[in-house]
């Protein structure tokens, strides 16, 4: 039975770095085995990860993987006392070769925490949000690939419009992307400031919620390839699970919970011939059932002390 969701203060000096969301919830649906060797594809502040280890043995092992130095020195303090915790610098799409690299090739659970952690927010220099002046970045791993600002400033135009179009459902997507192209044409669109007062043009009157919020959700998903990388962790994570091994993944927004249902519900169906054919022939097994028909989202409790769960959904899977 789910417990009551708690505050979540961590006891020690790192309270305060990032309050994970569905905390309760996620570890009892996750950990089941404290013997067996759990995988923390996001670790962040460490608040799932230090979660976990206490919920294991000594014989339990955890693998974390991040791909923010940041994150990894802040979390390497924080958890410095377990002795079966190991961490590695990537990106959770090469889970596979980070459990070969940690001396395991199957784990009895992978937990997927998406998205940005409040800290990435809340720091100005890292270019994710709105509220802050910074240079356009939006990079996980800021050390690689491209930022926000070589899409804005070097994409097409018709290229920005589908980014922002589909993810960020943004319905003023062509008109945001038009004054886009024709404010760099005399001077680079350098900061989120000039990004937002640019999309602020694009928005006729007032608007409920920032306008920037849709565009900003778009330009960090394409930046950090999102969506791309999770469909491929989670094919990856079905097969090294062993059975009886659990996958809980919590998402932030829709296009991420589609994915994951749309995938879930895939690897859980048996045959998949055509209706019309009288016997099967397909031979399609499931790999995993559901252990949530239905999403876990936060509870009242919850949404009062940490506003920026109000979105997260958690759906877990078991390999059969």
């Amino acid at each position: 039975m789910i417990q009551k969701y708690h505050t979540c203060k961590m006891e020690n000096k790192f309270e305060d770095y990032h309050i994970p969301v569905l905390y309760s919830e996620t570890l009892e649906t996750l950990v089941l085995n404290p013997d067996g060797v759990y995988v923390d594809c996001t670790l962040g502040g460490g608040g799932h990860s230090e979660g976990i280890l206490k919920k294991l043995s000594e014989k339990g092992v955890l693998i974390s993987i991040d791909q923010d130095d940041a994150a990894i020195e802040y979390a390497k303090k924080r958890l410095e006392g377990y002795k079966n915790w190991k961490v590695f610098k990537s990106n959770f799409e090469n889970l596979e070769k980070v459990i070969y690299m940690a001396g395991y090739d199957k784990v009895d659970g992978i937990l997927m925490d998406i998205g940005v952690s409040s800290n990435q927010l809340d720091d100005p220099e890292r270019g994710f949000s709105y509220r802050y002046e910074a240079r356009l970045d939006m990079r996980m791993n800021n050390s690689s690939g491209i930022s926000a600002y070589e899409i804005v400033n070097t994409y097409d135009e018709g290229s920005i419009s589908k980014i922002l179009f589909e993810y960020g459902e943004e319905r003023f997507a062509r008109k945001i992307s038009r004054i886009i192209c024709q404010t760099r044409s005399e001077k680079p669109i350098e900061t989120t400031g000039d990004l937002v007062t640019i999309i602020k043009r694009a928005y006729p009157g007032r608007s409920e919620k920032h306008p920037a919020k849709k565009t900003f959700q778009a330009l960090r998903i394409e930046v950090n390839k999102e969506l791309e990388v999770l469909e491929n962790a989670i094919n990856k994570s079905i097969d090294l699970l062993k059975v009886g091994g659990r996958l809980s993944v919590i998402t932030f927004h829709s296009l991420e919970d589609r994915i994951v249902k749309t995938m879930f519900k895939n690897f859980s169906t048996g045959c998949i011939c055509p209706p019309r054919l009288p016997i099967c022939i397909c031979n399609h097994k499931p790999t995993i059932r559901l252990i949530t028909k239905k999403p876990i989202t936060p509870s009242k409790e919850e949404l009062e002390i940490n506003n920026r769960s109000r979105s997260s959904k958690l759906r877990v899977v078991e390999k059969v």
